[in-house]
Formats: C-alpha cells, structure tokens, sequence
C-alpha cells in the first residue's frame, strides 16, 4: 500500500538569463514558478498543486547546472503516474515535466528519483559550490557564452585574485560581502574558492561553502578582481572581510557569469540528523 505522502528529488539546471531568480514572485517570471506550474497541469486531477523546495535559492540572472530540489506528492499522485512506489514511472517525472516545459525550454530536470528517507533538499545540504566565469582581455570572447561569461576590458592578475580568495577562506561573519535581509545570519564557512584559466584563458573561480547568503558570491568575485586589476591588495581585502561593512572598494559584480554547480548532501543515513541540526540552528539565528 503506497504511504500518505513520497517525497521525490528533482536535478535540475537552468539558463538564468530571462528568469527573475528561483523564488516565485507574483508577476514575475522565476524557475519556481515555471515549475510549480508544469507540475500543477501534470496533477491538475489529483490536487493539492505540488510545491517545490530548493537547495540554494538562485538570485536574478543566476544560472545552474548543478541545482537539486524536492517535491512531496501524495499517494493519488504518485498513483497517477502510472507506478508503483519503486517503478520507473518516478524516473519518468522528469521527461514529463521536460515535455510540458517544450523543445526550446531554459529549465532542463535532468532526473527524478524516489528522495532516501530524511531528506531534505535544503536542510540536509552539506555545501553548495559555485563557479564564476570572467573572459578578462588575453581570453578567448566566445559569443555564443556571453549570456554565462563575464567580459573584463584588461588583463587580470590571476595571483593576486588567488591571494585575496585565500585570505576569504574560513567561517567568518561575511557582513561586508552580503545584501542585509532582516533576521538573516552572514556568518558562512568558505570552504574553498580557487581561480584558474581554462583551455581558452577564461578565469574560473570555484567556490564552496556551507551556504552563501544574498549576493555574497558576486561580492566575493568582485573583490577579486578589484585586487587583479591592482586596485587592492589581499591585506586590503582581509581588512574589508574584518570591518563586516558594506564597501565601495569593490563591485558586486553581474549575475550573468555565476552558475550553481553542485549541492553535496551526507551519506542517506545521515540525512535527517544534517536537516534537523541545520534547520535548529536557522530557527536560533532567526529569534537571534
């Protein structure tokens, strides 16, 4: 007999361009809202209309490669689907949702799969990574990535972005790096972020962390390349992360060159202790 409810877990990219970020908002085009719409119309029988939640809740212009998210359906839904609890017909979610998004879509479910016990999409997150992509003035400018890649007018020093990365790396309280939202913590573990060129001389950052909070990777970016172009030095960038002010010393720079990479989640045994451990301490730094 199928239980009361199964929780399933989308992989999904998008191209951020032409969506208003992840979020649904009234009268705006978002990823959330161009899914919950599909998966209202696939189980337009079987109500309630599902709801998504997501790892990382993606800004304007954002993109993804790398983007996870859950849905609970009920047992007349999953019913509907034409399976059992285990079929393929919970796999075959994602080719139903890619068909009613249409041939020309910007969101691609790459899988659907049945969710292991206790997880959470957004909870049970262990870190999020993140890459940058900046085509400074030695790089290849490929037209047909300038809606993911950022073009920078002048050469770079890729050494002095990787010495101001280094000095960002740890749990600190990020202030001078994130949009201020009311009850909401800037403390975050930077636990790697590294700058590289690719084959075409593109810069590349990497970065990871338990979490980021609003804008906080653009800023990160941006004093980067705030120290490549030799307007400060890593020093200047340490000071700037210790003062936890907001700064015009840097730029927060454009969406359009970030992408959501990976979400990495524990091992299925360990899911519902990560999720109830992250979600207590979220509650104790919103009473905070």
């Amino acid at each position: 007999m199928l239980s009361e409810s199964v929780r399933i877990r989308l992989d999904l990219g998008y191209e951020g361009t032409d969506f208003s970020g992840w979020a649904r908002q009234p009268g705006l085009r978002t990823v959330q809202g161009e899914l919950e719409a599909v998966l209202a119309r696939i189980f337009s029988r079987t109500g309630p209309a599902p709801l998504l939640t997501v790892a990382g809740r993606t800004d304007v212009g954002v993109h993804a490669t790398g983007q996870v998210a859950h849905v609970d359906l009920t047992a007349e839904q999953l019913a509907s689907l034409g399976t059992a609890r285990r079929s393929p017909g919970v796999e075959a979610l994602a080719r139903r949702i890619d068909g009613a998004l249409g041939a020309r879509r910007d969101i691609e479910v790459a899988r659907t799969s049945l969710a292991p016990a206790g997880f959470d999409a957004r909870f049970s997150a262990l870190w999020r990574r993140y890459e940058y992509r900046i085509a400074d003035a030695p790089a290849a400018h490929d037209p047909r990535r300038r809606r993911h890649t950022l073009w920078h007018p002048a050469e770079l020093d890729l050494e002095a972005m990787n010495d101001a990365a280094e000095v960002l790396l740890g749990l600190h309280d990020f202030a001078s790096f994130c949009k201020p939202r009311e009850l909401a913590t800037t403390i975050r573990e930077l636990q790697a972020f590294r700058w590289e060129r690719d084959e075409d001389g593109v810069l590349v950052a990497r970065l990871q962390a338990d979490a980021f909070c609003h804008s906080m990777v653009r800023a990160l970016v941006g004093a980067c390349v705030a120290a490549g172009e030799g307007r400060i030095t890593a020093g200047r960038v340490d000071e700037l992360r210790a003062a936890e002010q907001r700064t015009s010393e840097f730029k927060v720079l454009p969406a359009l060159g970030l992408t959501l990479t990976e979400v990495g989640y524990p091992p299925d045994e360990e899911l519902a202790a990560r999720a109830e451990r992250t979600r207590a301490r979220r509650d104790s730094e919103n009473v905070a």
